[in-house]
């Protein structure tokens, strides 16, 4: 990284840092951009520059979370299936305390729930994450076709000019093994963000209860072992759970 990146990420790390000290004392909706401004020592223009809306400046991990389940799947291990790689992913978060997955201290997750603008951004995001994955699942699901411009395998299309011969009567035929609708990434996505969203939900209850991180820790391991259950259950029975 330059040294002019490096010093906007400091800026960028300063006003985020004083809005959500602002954020806790005052509240998010008595808060001003000019008082974030004055705070973080810089011009009204630089925090909206860097913050174009005032909600980012206390979700200021957005994309990490909105992407995050996505990258989960898109980055895999070869031959691990998304919805393993969705568990060991929340599990390594869960021992990690990451704040990406509600782990926010008590000041900041009080202050989120008594903003009503904080509470629906929050969903919004939650929205963006479940889309992410959606479209992750998709692509894992219906990988991009190889070229078959240089195909040299024989021509096994029928022979219009050979006799018809009908089919034996006792010959047995294959089923065919019935293929995912296109909706079902989607569903698979809906379901999984659900319990995506209950655990962050779990996690800021706990918080806001007076919980230590250590204690949510030893509370959730099996919360979400238990989910993980549930979902390998929905989506275990389907033709493509081999691709989930």
């Amino acid at each position: 990284m330059g040294l002019r990146e490096s010093k906007k990420q400091e800026t960028r790390q300063l006003i985020s840092d004083c809005a959500t000290r602002l954020f806790i004392e005052q509240g998010f909706e008595r808060t001003t951009i000019a008082e974030i401004a004055t705070a973080a020592r810089v011009a009204k223009k630089t925090v909206t520059n860097y913050f174009p809306r005032k909600e980012d400046l206390a979700l200021d991990h957005h994309e990490a979370f909105t992407q995050g389940l996505a990258h989960a799947v898109a980055e895999r291990a070869p031959g691990e299936a998304p919805l393993a790689a969705l568990g060991r992913t929340f599990r390594a978060t869960l021992l990690a305390h990451d704040p990406v997955v509600g782990f926010t201290g008590p000041a900041f997750a009080r202050m989120v729930a008594d903003s009503p603008t904080l509470t629906a951004r929050l969903r919004e995001l939650h929205d963006q994450r479940e889309e992410a994955l959606a479209t992750a699942l998709t692509t894992a699901a219906d990988p991009t076709p190889s070229d078959t411009s240089s195909d040299t395998s024989p021509d096994t299309r029928p022979n219009t000019d050979a006799p018809h011969t009908a089919p034996a009567a006792d010959s047995p035929s294959t089923p065919s093994t019935p293929s995912a609708p296109s909706i079902a990434p989607r569903a698979a996505a809906a379901l999984i963000a659900a319990a995506d969203r209950l655990l962050f939900r779990r996690i800021q209850e706990l918080t806001l209860a007076g919980q230590d991180d250590d204690r949510i820790e030893a509370t959730l391991l099996p919360e979400a072992d238990h989910l993980r259950a549930l979902l390998a259950a929905a989506l275990g029975d389907h033709p493509s759970a081999a691709t989930w």
